[in-house]
């Protein structure tokens, strides 16, 4: 396949050479080349790295249902049993809105996803069992990775870490974790039972921390203890964390440091908070940062419509970007950013200022849209976009193909 006229990150027009899954030549682009069956049209469109959605939760969308007014409670555990007096109740059943989900965040350029899939007493594998359907049904146009996920607690209830236990049995890629201290209470046997499990079916570790300052700080803590002890540099993952940056300098700059020693990546939503840590200083220390939507329109929040470039513009507006490098920044964690995560060998961010992921040797998941610059594009979120995955075209203006 070759993608004909494309701009790489907003450069001159260009002819990409993709063979085998990916980018093997970038070359100025030819008016008077031929146009062969199966080349792809850039039109002079941008050529991005497709969207990385490390962090989303699948198992409790209502996207494509009738909007309904917001009844969760504060905190954690309130918003979690709303969520559990109505999930059932929907006007349609999980697994077809699960699929439905996932079919339009790679109709709109996502084709890397990390999601979580709520394990507990109440719905035992019965969330997780409809992720998983939705992961095999796209598994030709993104890589899907599931995350076992306690959102009630690990503690709280009897019988919980069998059912984990048993979810990781049927294959899922992820052990999560969630606030050890403020919710279970117990941070250390929380945190033994989520290490304990991925190292006994070998897979990486996300922890869910909406924990506040030092108390927060305190949980990273044992994180990090358990992740250089295990060995697992490389393998965790902080979910949210967003107050982590709020308790003082010398403080940021530790967990930072820390962070990139132990090759502990983050994930964020873009929250509307001035205590999270720096965007820009992470990603100078090398640490693997990576964005999601979270729930989409689901029984926690109103928010979220499944398009990633919608999420970008968020991210680089609570951060107050208006650079053009910054805000190419903002882009550059929701592409390649959590690639980084999900794959050891994706190329990585390592400066602001930085445009991995459409030169030769990448992989060729590839986003095509609309745009005069790559801040425009984030700016103006159009509609023309060509999603392109493991070097084949899986969706062409907002519609899925191939199915």
């Amino acid at each position: 396949m070759i993608i004909r006229d494309a701009r790489p990150w907003g450069a001159d027009p260009a002819d990409v050479v993709i063979e085998d899954g990916r980018i093997t030549a970038v070359r100025p682009h030819d008016p008077a080349s031929p146009l062969a069956a199966g080349d792809v049209e850039g039109r002079g469109r941008l050529l991005l790295p497709s969207f990385s959605d490390v962090h989303v939760h699948l198992d409790s969308t209502r996207i494509g249902l009738p909007f309904r007014p917001h009844t969760g409670a504060p905190g954690v555990w309130g918003m979690m049993m709303n969520d559990r007096r109505n999930w059932r109740d929907a006007e349609i059943d999980l697994p077809t809105r699960v699929a439905g989900t996932l079919e339009k965040m790679i109709a709109h350029g996502t084709t890397r996803v990390r999601s979580y899939a709520q394990v507990d007493v109440d719905c035992k594998l019965e969330k997780f069992d409809a992720v998983m359907a939705a992961k095999e049904r796209f598994a030709a146009h993104a890589d899907v990775q599931v995350m076992t996920f306690p959102q009630a607690g690990i503690l709280r209830e009897e019988g919980t870490v069998e059912w984990l236990e048993e979810s990781l049995r049927q294959g899922a890629d992820v052990m999560g974790g969630i606030d050890p201290s403020q919710l279970d209470r117990d941070p250390a046997r929380h945190l033994d039972i989520v290490f304990g499990l991925a190292e006994k079916y070998q897979v990486e570790v996300d922890i869910h921390l909406h924990e506040p300052g030092e108390l927060g700080v305190f949980s990273t803590e044992l994180v990090i203890e358990r992740t250089r002890a295990l060995g697992m540099q490389g393998k965790v993952t902080m979910s949210h964390a967003y107050e982590l940056g709020g308790v003082s300098e010398a403080t940021s700059r530790r967990l930072i440091d820390t962070f990139a020693e132990l090759d502990i990546s983050m994930a964020t939503v873009a929250p509307s908070t001035t205590k999270h840590l720096s965007l820009a200083a992470l990603t100078e220390a090398g640490v693997r940062v990576g964005l999601g939507e979270d729930g989409q329109r689901d029984y926690w929040s109103p928010y979220g419509n499944g398009d990633m470039l919608d999420r970008t513009w968020q991210l680089a507006f609570v951060n107050g970007f208006r650079r053009d490098d910054l805000v190419e920044l903002a882009l550059g964690v929701a592409t390649t950013g959590g690639a980084a995560i999900m794959s050891p060998d994706a190329p990585r961010l390592t400066r602001v200022g930085e445009h991995p992921g459409t030169g030769v040797g990448d992989r060729a998941d590839l986003l095509l849209v609309d745009g005069e610059t790559p801040t425009s594009a984030v700016m103006d979120r159009g509609s023309d976009r060509t999603v392109i995955h493991d070097g084949r075209v899986v969706a062409e203006g907002l519609r899925v193909t191939g199915l």
